[in-house]
């Protein structure tokens, strides 16, 4: 599946099931309270704290799939074509990092 085409899974789900979006700053607060269940994973999973029981069973990429929804969610209410964006990015990227990381010496 596309970032366009799970862009308009999302749309076509809250049109369906939804009844309507939140508005743009309750899907913000939505999406850090995902980003926050996300965090807690990981840093109990591979940091350092213990992982708590109640966690032990929960499905990272779940989790992840918590926070991509609502990302989509949020760029469907804002106009943003992910696709696009997310190309824009990589060459962003590529251009101002192409050779930075690999003459960071932490990371050799």
């Amino acid at each position: 599946m596309s970032i366009e085409e799970a862009q308009k899974q999302v749309d076509d789900w809250i049109k369906t099931y939804g009844v309507r979006y939140f508005n743009e700053l309750t899907n913000m607060t939505i999406l850090t309270e995902e980003v926050g269940e996300l965090a807690r994973i990981m840093a109990r999973r591979y940091g350092e704290q213990s992982e708590k029981e109640s966690d032990k069973n929960k499905d990272l990429g779940d989790e992840m799939a918590d926070v991509l929804w609502v990302l989509m969610c949020l760029a469907n209410q804002t106009g943003v074509d992910l696709t696009d964006s997310f190309k824009k990015n990589i060459e962003k990227k590529t251009s101002r990092d192409s050779e930075r990381h690999k003459e960071n010496e932490k990371l050799s």
